[in-house]
């Protein structure tokens, strides 16, 4: 039995421990795929730019050789030597730190660069050619331990060349030491994003785990009364207090039906006992005189009417529990009315209504009929004199209640009384009046069960009122209930 109920612990933390990686994996995915994008598209517009400042630095060196041998007869060592007031070589590597070699008429170095620049074919062809400003331009030119971009322009009339280079290997070694920061960099943001997913995954499931924990209790064990630890106010805890709400409703409920029927079997045994007894007697009844027989038969009649009315009210006690009727919107003062009528026909008393305000509620009419009949039946039974009729009086929004000069306020609850002249309540039998089976000793002889003023609690409560007992000036009692605006939950 342990080992059952270790395995489906462990099957359930194993399923939330999966809800955690698959958790901590997405968050991780995706900060990966939101760093892998941002460093792609930082290092690619770096580089970009990087680039075409360095290649557009260069052209514009080369373009003012170009127009300068172009507009200029200019020689070999015009370039050869750097002129302290600034001269054409000067000029050149001022701009980027170009490095400059000079040659003379054919292709010989006059003037080697720092470092040496490698001379082709190409370069002694500028070297001799007629024209001024011929240009070769060679890329990726391996020079010493660097790559430059070189160009060879020709000074004109066979007088010799001037090459120009650029390094952009230092420009290249920038940038892969940039793209293996941008990687390592990502990198450590995966990590983080994976750790504090981690943290963040097991946070929140550690109070599902708690939730999980608790539901399995309640359904290994039994016990509704089983406390959820959950705090904070977001969807788990909302779901956790949602969770312990539901285990205490249902604790209620449960322990609502063990007081009912344990209620229902005390209340039964005593007519069940004289019943038994009565029928007992019906085997000697040829013995009996005349009037122990009739006095016996009349006993079991009644018996048998107060058995069926306590079977009928348990029945409609437990029905009221768990009234599936539907809401809608009904009138009291129409209940009133039927209900009136119902017991004028019944006990042949004078039954009044009185109506004041709005008394339209959202509401269940069959409870509430069965209610307010309840009471009707109830002030009958003990207003024996019948002197004067009981009056139903309904209250609505907003109109002074009869009977004790409170109003009941524009949007609050519509107000039902009952009023006779009868013995009235003692004052320390007002709080009991509606428990279940409760009887004031004054109505220990009369017929009843004790349920039906407990049917009204829960109506009234059904339909999100209170009920209510207090004495009647003059003599006599009043009791009701009141209807919320709203109607039941």
């Amino acid at each position: 039995m342990r080992s059952g109920a270790r395995l489906r612990r462990w099957v359930a933390r194993a399923r939330l421990s999966s809800l955690r990686t698959t958790f901590t994996v997405s968050f991780a995915a995706v900060a990966a795929a939101v760093t892998v994008l941002v460093g792609f598209l930082s290092y690619d517009a770096a580089a970009r730019l990087v680039r075409v400042d360095q290649q557009t630095v260069f052209e514009g060196v080369v373009q003012d050789l170009l127009d300068e041998v172009r507009h200029s007869a200019l020689t070999p060592a015009d370039f050869a030597t750097a002129d302290a007031d600034g001269g054409p070589r000067d000029e050149l590597i001022r701009p980027s730190g170009t490095v400059v070699q000079v040659l003379g008429p054919d292709a010989s170095v006059v003037d080697r660069g720092h470092p040496p620049l490698p001379v082709g074919a190409d370069d002694r062809r500028i070297a001799a050619a007629r024209p001024a400003g011929q240009l070769v331009e060679h890329r990726d030119v391996d020079v010493g331990d660097g790559m430059y971009r070189v160009a060879t322009v020709s000074l004109g009339d066979g007088r010799g060349a001037v090459q120009i280079a650029q390094e952009f290997s230092d420009t290249e070694d920038l940038l892969r030491e940039l793209q293996q920061r941008t990687v390592l960099l990502v990198g450590a943001v995966v990590i983080a994003a994976g750790l504090f997913g981690w943290w963040l995954a097991r946070r929140i499931t550690s109070r599902l785990v708690r939730l999980a924990g608790a539901a399995e209790d309640v359904a290994r064990t039994g016990r509704l009364g089983i406390q959820v630890p959950v705090a904070g106010y977001d969807e788990v805890a909302r779901l956790g207090r949602s969770f312990d709400r539901m285990l205490g409703r249902l604790a209620q409920s449960e322990e609502d039906q063990r007081r009912l029927v344990q209620d229902a079997g005390h209340e039964l045994r005593t007519p069940l006992t004289s019943l038994r007894t009565n029928i007992s007697m019906l085997r000697r009844i040829d013995e009996l005189p005349p009037a122990a027989r009739g006095e016996l038969v009349a006993d079991l009649a009644q018996e048998s009417r107060e058995l069926t009315d306590l079977v009928n009210e348990l029945v409609d006690l437990a029905a009221g529990q768990s009234d599936r009727e539907p809401l809608q919107r009904v009138a009291l003062a129409d209940i009133a009315e039927d209900v009136a009528v119902a017991a004028r026909r019944r006990t042949g008393r004078a039954v009044t209504v009185r109506v004041s305000g709005d008394t339209v509620v959202d509401g269940r009419p069959g409870a509430l009929q069965r209610a307010l009949s309840n009471l009707v039946d109830n002030a009958a039974k003990f207003d024996r004199g019948g002197g004067e009729p009981i009056d139903i009086v309904v209250t609505g929004a907003g109109i002074p209640a009869a009977g004790n000069g409170t109003g009941v306020g524009s949007g609050a609850a519509v107000r039902v009384e009952v009023l006779d002249r009868g013995p009235g309540i003692a004052e320390e039998d007002l709080d009991r009046v509606f428990d279940r089976f409760y009887r004031a000793p004054d109505a220990r002889s009369l017929p009843g069960s004790g349920l039906g003023l407990s049917i009204v609690r829960e109506v009234a409560a059904a339909h999100g009122g209170d009920p209510f007992a207090r004495r009647r000036e003059g003599g006599g009692s009043a009791i009701g209930f009141t209807v919320g605006r709203g109607g039941g939950g």
